[in-house]
């Protein structure tokens, strides 16, 4: 762990400047190993979000409402890994984990409002699904380009207040040390756990705030999965049953593992029982998961691979 000069006297009080992200204390010595993984993963996590947002803005067979989420979705999680893997990069390579007190607390915001906005936007992409599936005479016209641009609209006008109003709590909480947060970015939990201030009252606030948003999307994405999986049973074909249902697997499979490991990691009072048990569930918030989205929410589907093999053969054409 590197040294910091970290300590600023204010009258009587030693407030932190820095912070240590602590990492993955344990594997440290795997450094190389860890970053050459994580950096393949980061990389092709990146690129295949990048893929859809390209694909989807350039060919217009993919302007629908599906995709409009999708992209939207992508971008959101373009951002998400890129608020934390960088740092976490810069850690298993060349050992540099300290973090100024604004630059944690940026991204601990950055972090909570682009996961808060990507939980809203999958309520908004089942709602999609259950329209589309359950009412598809009536699509078109519930799912005008107006009320998809409201919807998405919404989800980042819900995610700001509700995040900004949280970090701002904790920007106020006192820091006098220990400075070494148990993780590798910046989460909430661990840097209120830091506090020498009564820190119960934000960390009940966060806890509310936190399961609220989790448990809001979590119903509304069952009750429209739960409506979808009626209306599969209800089909003729023994075939497109089947495939209906390939479809909701894997994306419950996603959902699965998102609100899993965000349930683990916030929906509990005491945040400071689990703090080291946290790291192992963020990774598979911040590595897992958007890896998995591109593959399982569109680069499996027909339309988006003959729009990404017409692209690139235009790409070699125009060469």
């Amino acid at each position: 762990v590197e040294k910091v000069t970290m300590p600023m006297e204010m009258g009587n009080v030693t407030t932190v400047q820095e912070f240590i992200l602590e990492g993955f204390p344990t594997i440290q010595h795997l450094g190389k190993i860890l970053f050459l993984v994580h950096l393949l993963a980061y990389l092709a996590s990146t690129v295949g979000n990048a893929i859809i947002v390209t694909i989807t803005c350039a060919d217009s067979r993919l302007h629908t409402p599906m995709y409009f989420f999708l992209s939207t979705f992508s971008f959101v999680e373009c951002c998400f890994i890129n608020a934390v893997i960088p740092k976490l990069l810069v850690i298993f390579l060349l050992g540099r984990q300290t973090i100024s007190f604004l630059a944690c607390l940026i991204q601990a915001f950055v972090f909570l409002f682009l996961g808060v906005a990507g939980f809203f936007l999958i309520a908004v992409m089942s709602l999609d699904r259950y329209v589309a599936i359950c009412k598809p005479l009536h699509y078109t016209t519930i799912m005008n380009p107006k009320t998809c641009f409201l919807l998405v609209t919404a989800c980042f006008a819900l995610a700001f207040p509700l995040i900004t109003g949280l970090v701002i709590k904790v920007s106020q909480l006192s820091f006098c040390g220990p400075h070494v947060i148990p993780h590798f970015f910046c989460d909430l939990s661990p840097l209120i756990h830091l506090s020498c201030s009564d820190s119960r009252s934000v960390e009940m606030l966060a806890f509310v705030l936190i399961s609220f948003i989790l448990l809001t999307s979590l119903l509304i994405t069952l009750t429209a999965y739960s409506n979808i999986v009626v209306t599969i049973l209800r089909l003729p074909s023994a075939r497109e049953k089947q495939k209906a249902f390939s479809t909701c697997s894997s994306h419950l499979i996603v959902l699965s593992l998102m609100y899993g490991s965000c349930v683990f990691i916030y929906v509990k009072p005491k945040q400071t029982n689990r703090l080291d048990s946290n790291r192992e569930a963020a990774l598979v918030n911040t590595v897992v998961t958007p890896l998995l989205n591109p593959v399982i929410y569109t680069l499996r589907n027909k339309l988006v691979h003959r729009a990404l093999r017409e692209t690139m053969c235009r790409m070699k054409i125009s060469r």
